[in-house]
């Protein structure tokens, strides 16, 4: 069929399309708004003019008249399914009709006519064809993204695909225990970008693997995922891999590493320099199965690949495709001589820098944007693996040697860190984004920003701080005109960056640069707990709002200082705070000795003897 124009109905209510299943109730008002629903093409209200009201048009998924008849009845007794074009937009309504067993429309979903429109463009029905429920939702978000919409839930989108492509059916495919929902009958058109998006996606899952040890260590890899998938307790959301690579940069090449700088040291004993090399090359191949296995969301195996670069087995008599790899490396660098250059001086600093490249590499294909949204099952993914990389590797490296597992173990925590504290900040994210969006909230919280003694603030603020009254003042009204002008979050965030580099400015090409960036953190931190502290004095109707953004401001602050420091420094950010977590460690052993030593002289003093109670 080809377009439909609604014209004006004879019983002033009701116009239907001949030969369709598809009701179109109509109520004259103002000028016409154009409607896009079905498949089979489009239909555009355009109704004279009437004083008094807007065009209001509703236009039921299925039946075909308004009595109810069709398989899920029409629009006045029908089922749920519906959709409200008013104003503009396309409202899904979930509910039954006035004569059911239920209202109609009680909850409509928003849902633009550009969204439709898209659907239109990058969708068309087919037969023999299918197309995965969550790979069309994703496509979905993205467009939502890049249009700056609210997109709506799985469910109700759902409702709306149905509405625009008529008599969709829904088929659960796939082998069993990794079988989904399918959309029948409905396909990516061949003009569409979104095709080009899958095969990209189809492309870098199926990477070429340059290095011909990566081959046998992708054998063992496929002997093994299943049963460590299971015994690791992780989520494994690698079986959707087509759905949530399109939130990764999954086209993130692993840069080059630089040489092992010797600094004129012998080489250890028993060790030559084609031992050396062929460290190198391995813990280069090893290096790049972790991106491969991590692009296509195979987080459990990286324990496998790590125990198997460190030549784990729990038992000699273990299985033959595991030790046949073993055998393989030994061939290339016995594990004595491993054992050798995991305390060599020269290579253990290589393998942090390595490290460093690596993890700071994986963070940003794993989360390119901060604020971008991330759908829950990734984020939890990415949190649990966060949380068991520090165990799966001690684990893996149990018969290496102490200062190997230091340097390996440190650049791990700060890797598990910066991916817990990015997936913490991009939910903020998210939550932020719904307050800044809701125009009554921001009213609310200009309302009580305004009622807020800043005076008094910077008097007390400042007896900490120490920050001009000229800076304080133009930070608090441009704060206020962005609040005004209902910014969204990317340009609140492009706002902070300026921030920070207005403040920061004297101290370019500076070495005192990362003290004056984290002075800078303290006091920004300081200061907004004092105006929070004011909002909750005063009770205001907005605090939960404020203390959110509060919270996000504080966090992506954060995120701008890591970065700018590490730029100063020339390094990664996963090596900036690996550095920390190194001082850390060794402030708090250093603690510790100092306290033992404190208690050992009070006891000597006291000539009491330290005794072991068993």
């Amino acid at each position: 069929a080809g377009q439909y124009y609604e014209t004006t109905p004879a019983s002033g209510s009701e116009a239907t399309s001949p030969g369709t299943p598809l009701t179109v109730s109509v109520t004259t008002g103002s000028p016409g708004v154009s409607m896009f629903v079905a498949g089979t093409g489009q239909i555009v209200a355009n109704p004279t003019t009437v004083a008094g009201g807007g065009v209001t048009a509703v236009v039921a998924t299925t039946g075909t008249a308004a009595n109810g008849s069709g398989d899920s009845g029409g629009e006045a007794n029908g089922s749920s399914g519906s959709y409200v074009i008013q104003g503009g937009y396309m409202l899904a309504g979930s509910g039954t009709g006035s004569s059911g067993n239920g209202h109609g429309y009680p909850h409509p979903t928003r849902a633009s006519p550009a969204t439709v429109q898209w659907l239109l463009d990058n969708y068309e029905t087919a037969e023999g064809v299918s197309l995965p429920r969550s790979t069309l939702y994703c496509h979905y978000l993205l467009h939502c993204q890049e249009q700056k919409l609210e997109p709506v839930n799985a469910a109700s989108f759902g409702k709306l695909i149905r509405s625009v492509f008529m008599g969709l059916r829904t088929r659960r495919l796939g082998t069993r225990g990794n079988s989904k929902y399918h959309y029948y009958g409905l396909r990516i058109k061949a003009s569409s970008s979104l095709l080009r998006l899958m095969e990209d996606q189809q492309h870098l899952a199926m990477r070429q693997q340059p290095f011909s040890q990566k081959q046998r260590w992708t054998q063992t890899l496929s002997f093994l995922s299943f049963s460590q998938q299971q015994s690791s307790g992780l989520s494994d959301i690698s079986t959707q891999v087509q759905q949530y690579q399109q939130f990764l940069d999954a086209s993130r090449a692993l840069p080059e590493f630089p040489d092992v700088d010797l600094q004129d040291r012998a080489l250890p004993e028993g060790i030559e320099l084609e031992h050396l090399k062929s460290f190198q090359l391995l813990y280069r191949e090893h290096c790049e199965a972790i991106l491969d296995v991590m692009v296509n969301l195979q987080f459990p195996l990286v324990e496998t690949l790590w125990k198997t670069f460190w030549r784990f087995s729990e038992s000699q008599a273990g299985d033959s495709t595991t030790l046949a790899v073993h055998d393989e490396s030994e061939k290339r660098l016995p594990k004595s001589c491993l054992v050798l250059l995991c305390k060599y001086d020269p290579v253990l600093r290589w393998s942090r820098d390595c490290d460093n490249t690596l993890y700071q590499g994986l963070v940003e294909m794993l989360i390119p944007d901060v604020l971008r949204p991330i759908p829950s099952a990734l984020t939890q993914a990415i949190r649990n693996f966060a949380k068991s990389l520090e165990s799966w590797l001690t684990n893996a490296m149990m018969n290496i040697p102490e200062e190997m597992v230091r340097v390996k173990v440190t650049s791990a925590s700060a890797f598990a860190q910066t991916l817990r504290r990015y997936t913490s900040l991009n939910h903020l994210a998210q939550a932020a984004r719904a307050v800044l969006q809701n125009t009554a909230q921001i009213n609310q919280m200009l309302s009580d920003l305004n009622r807020v003694d800043f005076a008094n603030v910077q008097e007390q603020a400042s007896w900490v701080c120490r920050c001009e009254d000229r800076v304080v003042q133009r930070l608090e009204q441009d704060f206020k005109l962005t609040l005004q002008q209902q910014n969204s979050l990317e340009q609140w965030a492009a706002w902070l960056d300026g921030v920070v580099s207005q403040v920061l400015k004297p101290y370019q090409s500076s070495t005192a640069f990362p003290k004056a960036a984290k002075l800078f953190l303290l006091k920004w931190s300081f200061y907004s707990s004092m105006v929070i502290r004011d909002l909750t004095l005063r009770s205001a109707a907005s605090f939960g709002s404020f203390h959110l953004i509060r919270l996000l401001y504080d966090e992506y602050m954060y995120y701008l200082i890591e970065h700018r420091v590490a730029q100063a420094k020339g390094e990664t950010p996963i090596a900036v705070m690996g550095e920390q977590c190194t001082k850390n460690k060794e402030n708090h052993i250093a603690t510790d000795k100092h306290n033992n030593h404190n208690l050992t002289n009070q006891l000597k003093n006291k000539n009491i003897k330290p005794t072991l109670n068993l």
